[in-house]
């Protein structure tokens, strides 16, 4: 596999100043009739001239020569590199790439829509631009591949709390969907910096039926929790007037009382308070 190297190069103001040098060396011998070395010296200001070249900064050019990669120059400025060389420029700037939203089904077969953000930059400009045909592309249709298949390895939504999903764990699926990302595009010499996602919902057809059953596991999962809050109060209450000794309370009478408090906490309605005037027996 092909990696980034450095290629030849030399001030680009010395190469100028050698071609005005050659120029007027030219002029002369021609003025002198020498034709012979007037017709050389244009021919060595011609291939010096074709090597010339500006880089911007924070961009790349790679050097092939005659169809043989000699190198990258990295360095902004005015350069030299070798003559009758073919280049051409790649950007090393930070990049984002926003996905489509996809329409994929989760791990339980419910279809969810879904998209991302890919912030990226190339490292090695060789791989880049000659180990794929774009690389702009390859990212992009890279992306939507490893994000379709993150998306099928978890539930959109877990409701006994155990386990990853893609909306209650969106910060690891982000750092999963990284991590492949990385694998995938390592060919094309392309650094992931951060992956995110943008947009994550149930599709259309089935996202009112979902909301019911998320509110429906709200209602089961309060309901769990008043019922444990309310055996505990039971439960200190009776602990309590035995420890106090205020009353004493055969198990009959214990039930009683644990339903009566059950009944009066877990009711949707307020309880009525009954006074009683005779006697608990």
């Amino acid at each position: 596999m092909m990696t980034e190297t450095k290629a030849w190069k030399m001030n680009g103001f010395i190469a100028l100043l050698l071609a005005v040098l050659l120029l007027a060396a030219t002029i002369y011998l021609f003025i002198k009739l020498q034709i012979v070395g007037g017709i050389v010296l244009t021919v060595v200001l011609a291939l010096l001239i074709t090597g010339i070249t500006i880089v911007q900064p924070n961009e790349s050019k790679v050097v092939i020569f005659f169809g043989k990669y000699i190198g990258s120059i990295r360095e902004a400025g005015f350069w030299l590199k070798v003559p009758l060389s073919a280049h051409r420029n790649v950007t090393l700037r930070v990049c984002n790439f926003n996905s489509k939203t996809l329409k994929v089904n989760d791990v339980d077969g419910n279809p969810v829509e879904i998209a991302a953000v890919v912030v990226y930059r190339v490292i090695d400009s060789a791989k880049a631009l000659l180990e794929v045909d774009n690389y702009e592309e390859f990212v992009e249709i890279q992306s939507e591949t490893a994000l379709r298949h993150v998306a099928t390895k978890y539930p959109y939504d877990v409701f006994d709390e155990t386990g990853y999903s893609l909306r209650g764990n969106a910060d690891e699926v982000a750092q999963e969907l990284a991590r492949e990302l990385q694998e995938r595009l390592a060919v094309a010499g392309v650094q992931v910096i951060e992956a995110r996602l943008t947009h994550l919902a149930y599709a259309t057809e089935i996202a009112s039926a979902m909301l019911q059953r998320q509110q429906a596991n709200a209602i089961i999962a309060a309901r769990q929790k008043i019922v444990e809050g309310a055996v505990g109060m039971a439960q200190m209450a009776i602990a309590q007037l035995e420890q106090e000794g205020i009353v004493e309370l055969d198990e009959e009478r214990k039930v009683a009382m644990i339903n009566n408090l059950m009944v009066a906490i877990v009711s949707d309605r307020g309880a009525q308070p009954i006074l009683n005037t005779g006697s608990l027996y």
